[in-house]
Order: structure tokens, then C-alpha cells, then sequence
């Protein structure tokens, strides 16, 4: 094989090679950020701590929405006082203020960001892309805890309040909503009887 083949080969190699890394960058590093806690993404866990401390810790609870989406969404309690590793339920809801279904999906983190790796969520309407019809409204559960082994890390174990933050954006890329379409709050309650 000729020089020039070889470059030209090693070339196309390269430029296949930085494609294929610019594609599992975006995974690998959300994948990071799951394992690390690293900027305030919390945790997944299957089961509840084993083990609960007497220290309490406020949790802090805030609620926004992309412009795009013509959603009401708010946590229905803003503030709880948890055990460290006890379980905990808390809602958020929402209103698709709209004459039509939208589907809606809620990016998520805490602050500070060090409190990220002990934050555990058992149950959560984040894992999943919501509907809503057209003016209902729906409470959506949160089940977590904060994880005991908050206590040892000596980044983390002098936080009294953890504020976990959603914002809910539009699911479907390129669905544009008609801004005139949208129902007044005091109209969607007179419709649905609340």
C-alpha cells in the first residue's frame, strides 16, 4: 500500500473516531454525573435507607417551566423537614394551560451541588415524560431521602437545607404551541370544578 493511501486511511480513521466520541460524550457524561452527583444530580435508588438519623435537613422545593410550555407548575409544599435517610413524599403540581394535550418532560437537579450525590429519589414523575389534556391538572409524587453517609462527607455534612429544583420543558422538538390557545388559570379551575 502506498504512503498516501495509509494517511488517507489514517485520516478517515481519526475523523470516524472523533464522530463516534462526539456522540458518547453527551451519555458519558450525563452517566458521570449520575455516579459523581457532579452538578447537583441527584440520585436513583430502588429501596429506602436502612438506616435514619435524628439530624433533620430542610428540602427546599422550586418549580419552573420553559416558556415554550404553557404549563402552571409549582410544588404544592415549598419547604419539608426530613431525617437524614427516612423517607419522604412531597408533590408538585401541574396545569397544562392549553386547549390541547402537550406532553411536557422535567430536567432536575440540587443545590448546593455537593448535596447532590446524597440526594436519593425512589419514585419520581422526572424518570418519566408527563401529558397533561388540555386545562387538567395533576399532583405528580416524589418519594426520597437523603442519604445518612451525608454526615461523613466533609464537603456535604455541614448542609442544613438542600433546595431540589425542577423545570419542566416541552417533550416533543419542534412542537410549537400556539401562545393564543392558551386558557386563563381562573378558567381552568371554573372547569374542572376547583
Amino acid at each position: 500500500m502506498d504512503r498516501n493511501k495509509i494517511v488517507a486511511l489514517t485520516c478517515a480513521g481519526c475523523v470516524a473516531g472523533m464522530i463516534a466520541m462526539s456522540f458518547a460524550a453527551v451519555p458519558l457524561y450525563r452517566l458521570y454525573c449520575q455516579v459523581t452527583g457532579y452538578g447537583g444530580t441527584t440520585q436513583r435508588a430502588d429501596t429506602a435507607s436502612d438506616v435514619v438519623l435524628d439530624r433533620m435537613i430542610t428540602v427546599r422545593f422550586d418549580a419552573n417551566v420553559d416558556p415554550d410550555l404553557p404549563w402552571d407548575f409549582r410544588p404544592v409544599v415549598t419547604t419539608m423537614k426530613v431525617k437524614i435517610g427516612e423517607s419522604a413524599l412531597a408533590f408538585y403540581k401541574a396545569t397544562n394551560l392549553s386547549d390541547k394535550p402537550i406532553k411536557g418532560t422535567a430536567g432536575f437537579n440540587v443545590t448546593p451541588d455537593t448535596a447532590g450525590v446524597h440526594f436519593n429519589k425512589i419514585e419520581c414523575f422526572c424518570f418519566t415524560e408527563q401529558e397533561l389534556a388540555a386545562g387538567e391538572t395533576v399532583e405528580m409524587p416524589l418519594t426520597f431521602f437523603i442519604d445518612p453517609k451525608i454526615v461523613g462527607d466533609i464537603d456535604a455534612a455541614h448542609l442544613n437545607t438542600i433546595t431540589l429544583s425542577y423545570r419542566f420543558y416541552p417533550s416533543e422538538e419542534g412542537e410549537s404551541v400556539d401562545k393564543s390557545a392558551v386558557v386563563k388559570n381562573s378558567d381552568v379551575r371554573r372547569e374542572k370544578g376547583t
